[in-house]
């Protein structure tokens, strides 16, 4: 006997095989540890830019069969627990970028995978000595006391991107307010239904990104100054260079000129004596001559 499909499975299927195939992007997104009033603050906000699902695993790989598209049957690998699936008509990075615009940052919990190195930067602290000097240093961190308050001495790694965060390394980053956790839904992968494009580990830092920008602008105007090349932001540069470079060689080309002025009327006399008189010519030179 076969069992009946119930029809709320079925139409579930339907909707989702229709998103798949009437859907510019399709984005795995993680919503572990996201409380249930801030993903429905997030689902709101996403509203008009993209339609978020959160299906059985068995629901939405069954869609991806029955849609017969053989790009989007790269994304079951990346679905995993914990997950929503998002479809959306924006570029898969634009559709990214709104997500992270929504997160919001989370203290660290012992047990949880460090997402990236996390660092106890060296500077003051607003820790009184204590208990805390001996928590410190525990995780090998470098301290001295200054104005009554616990200074790190030399930056510290203290737990390495990947490994499981102590209870102590926990315990000391909520005593120093670091939160290396982000709440939201985190972009997993993407897939660009149209070009058959997958893009995993999605990374945006908006931020970071704007400042290696800027970095690279300051190391361009000194180059193309150095070389020459005359744009509407090096022009002024290259001006204040030539007119250098000229008044060097207006200085340059009066050294002689006034050194030929300066000379001693006497010396000068002298000179032109010596190249008037005859020469004194020997017996012998006479004789050849």
């Amino acid at each position: 006997m076969k069992r009946k499909i119930p029809d709320y499975k079925i139409k579930t299927v339907k909707e989702l095989e229709d998103l798949i195939n009437n859907k510019k992007t399709i984005l795995i997104a993680s919503i572990k540890n996201i409380p249930g009033s801030q993903f429905q603050e997030i689902v709101k906000k996403l509203r008009g830019k993209a339609i978020v699902k959160v299906p059985k695993k068995s629901l939405i790989f069954r869609a991806i069969e029955e849609a017969g598209n053989e790009s989007v049957k790269k994304l079951k690998e990346n679905i995993k627990e914990s997950f929503a699936i998002l479809f959306s008509e924006l570029d898969a990075y634009e559709l990214a970028g709104e997500l992270l615009n929504n997160t919001s940052p989370a203290k660290a919990k012992p047990g949880q995978e460090a997402p990236e190195d996390i660092t106890i930067e060296e500077g003051p602290t607003d820790l009184v000595p204590g208990p805390a000097i001996s928590e410190l240093g525990a995780l090998g961190i470098q301290i001295q006391i200054e104005k009554g308050k616990i200074h790190i001495k030399k930056s510290k790694v203290i737990v390495k991107q990947g490994e499981k965060i102590s209870k102590k390394a926990a315990d000391l980053m909520a005593k120093l307010d670091i939160k290396p956790f982000k709440i939201g839904f985190i972009p997993i992968c993407a897939l660009d239904t149209q070009e058959g494009k997958l893009y995993s580990e999605i990374r945006i830092d908006k931020e970071g990104t704007i400042n290696e920008l800027k970095e690279a602008y300051s190391k361009t105007i000194p180059f193309a100054v150095a070389i020459g090349y005359p744009t509407e932001d090096t022009i002024k540069f290259l001006l204040v260079k030539a007119l250098a470079h000229a008044s060097t060689l207006e200085k340059l080309v009066q050294q002689p000129e006034e050194k030929k002025q300066n000379k001693n009327p006497e010396e000068l006399e002298e000179k032109s004596e010596e190249n008037t008189q005859p020469e004194n010519k020997s017996g012998e030179e006479k004789k050849n001559e």
